[in-house]
């Protein structure tokens, strides 16, 4: 008799708690519930070359005086939240000319999310535009804010098909056209005189997400005074403060105002402030990371060409996406994985990604692990 009230009271309590789960779920948009959440893959006990981060650490003498600042930062006080000195600080680092305003993010995600909230409205008219395959986030933000996301597809030599470019803005004609530059994950920087039309042509924001700056050391930064309707966007962690969540959009006042009042308060930490503040105060350190970054991508693109099954595409940033020819990417990747280096597996069986993977340029140390990795992997019988 017990067992049968017990049973009872368990059957009747999982009824009641699904009951209760549903009054929650059901409420969740289909889509949300239809989308895949941006997957991080475990890196632990391997050599993490797959998200693009800057590999060195900061000097002592720079990592003690980041210590000694920290340790005097008011935590139970809000911090500023127009971070008005870290906002100047950017723009003496980043060359934004003074007629241009800023607005920080957590982030480049956060920006992004800020730029669709901008636009999104009832009638889902607005429409986000980039070229695929391209930045994930792009589209994540969009389907997230209900807005129409149009990716129009980029040459086989990852280049811009404007004729294509050119259909699809007069058809759709977006709020915001997103160009990385570079992109990401190809690598490469698109061809000047194409973005200058694809800005002058648009019938809204075109935003140049320049996240791999120091890499390529191209940019349309001084040339926000050119366009009234071109932001750039940037960010601090492939510069090596990736931990610190930390971007920046720019361009006309008028806009950046607006997109600002999207803006959650406080939205860039005390912390986070003060690090950067005192690190971009000391940026010829980040310089002279980046030109190691830059000198060792080309000696790894080298070492990866000479090996047999491989095409491996041209690289502006700190990454290189490279084909495996005669066996399957999957395969490859997982043999690397084994040798204990993690890169970044596209996944794609068709499309200007098949069979692909990514790299990101490590150390000296840790390339040469990897390239050994790789040429292992590539001879290996699966």
């Amino acid at each position: 008799m017990a067992a049968n009230i017990n049973r009872k009271i368990t059957v009747e309590s999982t009824v009641s708690d699904i009951s209760v789960l549903e009054k929650g779920y059901r409420w969740i948009r289909p889509l949300i519930k239809k989308i895949s959440a941006y997957h991080v893959a475990d890196a632990s006990g391997l050599i993490k070359l797959d998200a693009m981060e800057n590999p060195y650490h900061l000097s002592a003498e720079l990592t003690a005086e980041l210590q000694k600042k920290l340790a005097s930062a008011d935590l139970n006080r809000y911090p500023d939240p127009s971070a008005k000195r870290l906002r100047q600080t950017l723009r003496e680092v980043m060359q934004v000319p003074e007629s241009k305003e800023i607005v920080l993010g957590n982030g480049s995600d956060e920006l992004i999310q800020m730029l669709a909230m901008a636009v999104a409205d009832a009638d889902n008219k607005a429409c986000l535009m980039s070229f695929d395959p391209g930045f994930v986030m792009y589209k994540m933000i969009a389907d997230f804010t209900g807005i129409e996301y149009v990716g129009v597809s980029l040459c086989e030599d990852f280049s811009l098909d404007m004729a294509a470019i050119r259909l699809a803005v007069q058809q759709h004609q977006p709020a915001i056209i997103f160009i990385a530059y570079p992109n990401n994950p190809s690598a490469n920087c698109y061809n000047e005189n194409d973005i200058e039309e694809i800005i002058s042509m648009a019938p809204g924001m075109v935003v140049l997400d320049e996240a791999y700056h120091p890499f390529a050391q191209s940019s349309f930064m001084r040339r926000l005074t050119e366009y009234d309707n071109l932001l750039v966007m940037r960010t601090v962690s492939k510069m090596g403060l990736a931990g610190l969540r930390l971007g920046l959009l720019c361009g006309h006042p008028d806009i950046i105002n607006e997109i600002d009042k999207i803006r959650l308060p406080y939205n860039i930490n005390v912390l986070t402030q003060m690090a950067a503040e005192l690190i971009l105060d000391n940026s010829s350190e980040l310089d002279q990371q980046a030109a190691m970054i830059r000198s060792e991508r080309e000696r790894l693109i080298e070492k990866m060409q000479n090996i047999k099954g491989l095409q491996v595409f041209p690289s502006q940033a700190n990454f290189i996406l490279f084909r495996v020819v005669n066996k399957k990417a999957d395969d490859v990747f997982e043999s690397i994985k084994r040798s204990g280096v993690l890169i970044k597996n596209m996944r794609a069986d068709a499309g200007l990604l098949k069979n692909c993977l990514r790299v990101t340029v490590g150390t000296a140390d840790e390339n040469k692990v990897f390239i050994t990795a790789l040429s292992e992997a590539l001879n290996s019988k699966f």
